[in-house]
């Protein structure tokens, strides 16, 4: 299955929610959701028209609002699935800690880019260090201790430049910190679901796969 190239805000028109894949516009006035806030398609302008969803479809739109937020495959998803089963504790919130160790989803919440989409895009350029080494793999999984850096031949892009003036609030992730001056963050721990600012009930996402 081919990445998905489409216009992204059917993604959160299908779901119901702002998915926030498009980084500063989303919460600007052209927004699609805001502007079109229904499914799309044919009927989807129809007064109240919102199919309503059997169990499985519920178990179903809950794992592709995560899948789609994070920018994964299904087949990538589903293996990632299997690993937080084989973890020890929970594995709801062992999926959401994987998925928030992705690397560009590090990049993203420290505010380096405005969306996860543009720090898949940084990573695979080179712009990235891990530890002073170069890392162009979005998926990698980061550690406790790791150091990320945006490369210094990298620092005036401008797509860096504006993420960097519009992100506020970092501050309030405490699994890392960031240092805007050096355009560095160092991983303090791995995120706790208290941690973790996603609005999904994550048990939904365990019951689809255990069907």
């Amino acid at each position: 299955m081919a990445r998905y190239i489409g216009p992204v805000c059917k993604q959160c028109r299908r779901e119901g929610v702002k998915l926030y894949l498009k980084g500063s516009r989303c919460v600007t006035d052209k927004c699609s959701f805001d502007r079109r806030p229904y499914v799309p398609g044919e009927q989807g302008n129809a007064k109240g028209f919102r199919k309503r969803l059997s169990d499985y479809g519920v178990h179903l739109r809950e794992k592709q609002k995560v899948r789609r937020i994070y920018g994964i495959l299904e087949r990538q998803f589903r293996r990632y699935f299997q690993l937080a089963a084989r973890k020890s504790g929970i594995t709801g919130e062992n999926l959401l800690q994987i998925l928030e160790s992705r690397l560009d989803n590090v990049i993203y919440r420290m505010g380096f880019t405005l969306s996860r989409k543009t720090a898949r895009q940084i990573i695979r350029h080179n712009h990235i260090l891990i530890n002073e080494r170069k890392v162009n793999i979005p998926s990698y999984l980061v550690n406790p201790g790791d150091v990320i850096e945006i490369k210094e031949g990298s620092r005036q892009m401008i797509l860096i430049q504006e993420a960097m003036e519009a992100s506020t609030d970092v501050a309030q992730h405490e699994w890392f910190e960031v240092d805007k001056d050096s355009f560095k963050g160092t991983i303090k721990s791995l995120p706790s679901r208290e941690q973790i600012p996603l609005d999904v009930d994550e048990r939904l996402i365990v019951e689809y796969y255990s069907k």
